[in-house]
């Protein structure tokens, strides 16, 4: 449909409050933005209340366009949601239907995906799977259902547009009270921002895997002192010979990255404000592209009490990591007058994003130096269970390409550098370079449904995806296939409860994310499993969940690495029958 939109007379007021930040006079001295920033994300947020309207009518209309983004003194095109970078934050309701009126002044196509979303497939918002997409000066309106509450996130799923700034925050409060007790809360919105283009992002990663990894390691490092710098010549020697870099962490690092905190950059320093002794809670989304985040607040523990919008029981931590597209609210109980820094480090420490929490504007904390960038090792390999062997006289090349170790459902061929040799389950680690911190880090063994699963049968059948890739030509497949290639989906029948295992072949972590489901992740706690709408998977390892399939359609399966995801790590779970059809 084309034209205005359906809601334009009576939308919501706080549709169009934005503000643009200018010069030098941001409030306590802060550099000021260039770029345009919703309400929520102004620095000095004082926090959004449960009660604060901020697109939460029932009928709500968004517009997606251009604008220049401004961000540590250099400008850039992004794509905006009515403007702003993040978009306008939702404020919805569980048991409530909302009608979103989305319209496209782009001169492509765009979508918006509702993120851990429970809705019917046709409103899922991937085009060529559940819909064609909203072309240019057309308008689409998106009907949802709300049976669900949490933290959630918004995003585009045409092109690489997530990676220019097409993203935004969702909080659904619950319809009956909420069991997570607090004063105040914050959203902080992650993510990675880049003035390249990011068609010519992907293009340099085609061309050389490494482009951007500017932590090599050296030949001076052999005789240094360096923490980075610590392996030896036969291990090294060996990593060579197996054409794999135990420093390849991120395929996109802060070599070209600027990390965001609700679109402030880490000299402009977003902050939350408080008032001692409150309860407050942070609901934190990495929307990032590319960027694994492990984020810690120094001198602050945290309490986690919620994950991808479920409530779990309350674990205290001191540190956790977040991959792109998770979410996870936490607690934190300041009770000094004084400021907290929150540290969010790039998994592979080329650059932090940061914010501050504080009583008061103009008040910081010290900001920690990035620690040492973590080396992959043997686990990472898929070779944790082979721990004791004498690995220095063994041709780990060939062991990791061995035919006889390929699952028959794996095709072979370029697109797979590397088969696991012994991939073992890493539910209970922390995160690379997190084992020895010092402090207790979440792990996804901490978690714990706070309610029962709802479906305890046992599964009827059991269904192994293999992760699979070639780092070298950045090449990222399932099974040893690229969606591209005419990949059968995955099929479920209506209903019927099916244990999954992935298992990560590649020495890359990778977020995987289904649509219109929750995954029950497979962690010990019996009965009382994490539901989580993505699940990272940890180098050289194999993670199990439960799923009912009781979302019948279409449904996107992929890696939430962008880059990834377009370069083939994608596949389609079609549920069967539709409403209405026979059985």
């Amino acid at each position: 449909m084309g034209g205005t939109h359906p809601f334009e007379k009576g939308q919501d007021p706080m549709i169009n409050r934005r503000s643009m930040l200018t010069g030098a006079g941001a409030i306590g001295g802060l550099t000021a933005l260039g770029g345009l920033i919703p309400a929520w994300a102004h620095s000095g947020s004082p926090g959004i209340p449960p009660a604060m309207n901020t697109l939460s009518s029932n009928n709500i209309a968004l517009t997606v366009g251009r604008d220049r983004f401004s961000v540590g003194g250099r400008t850039g095109k992004a794509i905006t949601i009515n403007g702003t970078l993040p978009a306008p934050l939702l404020r919805l309701r569980e048991g409530e239907t909302f009608r979103i009126a989305v319209t496209n002044t782009l001169d492509e196509d765009t979508s918006i995906h509702w993120h851990g979303f429970l809705i019917p497939f046709q409103m899922d918002g991937v085009p060529g799977v559940s819909f064609p997409g909203i072309r240019p000066r057309e308008t689409f309106v998106y009907e949802l259902p709300i049976r669900q509450a949490g933290t959630f996130w918004y995003h585009s799923h045409s092109g690489l547009q997530e990676q220019i700034g097409h993203y935004g925050p969702i909080i659904i409060d619950p319809a009956t009270p909420d069991p997570v007790a607090y004063d105040r809360e914050h959203v902080l919105v992650l993510s990675d921002w880049s003035f390249e283009n990011p068609a010519r992002i992907m293009n340099q990663l085609k061309q050389e895997g490494g482009h951007y990894n500017r932590q090599k390691l050296t030949a001076p490092g052999l005789a240094s002192d360096d923490p980075e710098q610590r392996m030896t010549l036969g291990e090294r020697l060996r990593w060579g010979k197996m054409k794999m870099d135990p420093t390849d962490i991120s395929d996109v690092t802060g070599a070209i990255y600027t990390f965001l905190v609700n679109g402030h950059g880490p000299k402009e320093n977003w902050t939350g404000l408080f008032r001692p002794g409150e309860r407050v809670r942070l609901r934190i989304i990495n929307a990032s592209a590319m960027t694994v985040f492990q984020l810690r607040i120094p001198g602050l523990a945290m309490t986690v009490v919620n994950a991808d919008g479920e409530n779990v029981r309350p674990v205290d931590v001191g540190e956790l990591q977040i991959s792109v597209a998770e979410t996870y609210d936490v607690i934190v109980r300041p009770t000094a007058d004084q400021a907290y820094t929150v540290v969010a480090e790039a998994a592979d420490r080329s650059g932090m994003a940061r914010a501050t929490l504080a009583p008061r504007m103009g008040m910081s904390a010290p900001v920690p130096p990035l620690r040492p960038r973590p080396l992959l090792s043997m686990e990472d390999m898929g070779m944790g269970g082979m721990q004791g062997m004498d690995h220095g006289g063994m041709d780990m090349d060939m062991n990791m390409r061995d035919p006889a170790n390929v699952p028959p459902d794996v095709q072979v061929g370029v697109g797979v550098d590397a088969i696991a040799p012994s991939p073992q389950d890493r539910t209970g680690h922390p995160g690379l370079g997190l084992t020895d911190v010092g402090h207790r880090v979440l792990t996804y063994r901490d978690l714990v449904s706070l309610k029962p699963n709802p479906d305890r049968r046992r599964p009827s059948r059991h269904l192994e995806i293999n992760l699979t890739g070639n780092m070298e030509r950045f090449m990222w497949t399932l099974d040893g296939r690229k969606f591209s290639q005419g990949m059968e989906p995955i099929r479920f029948a209506r209903n019927e409860r099916v244990r999954v295992t992935m298992v990560n072949n590649t020495m890359m972590q990778h977020p995987m994310h289904i649509h219109g489901h929750f995954m029950e992740l497979v962690n010990g706690h019996d009965g009382y499993h994490p539901l989580k709408h993505t699940i990272n998977v940890l180098p050289g390892s194999k993670v199990t969940f439960d799923m009912t399939a009781d979302n019948p359609g279409d449904w996107a399966f992929h890696c939430h690495l962008l880059f990834h995801m377009h370069a083939g790590m994608f596949n389609v779970v079609t549920v069967r029958p539709l409403d209405g059809e026979p059985k």
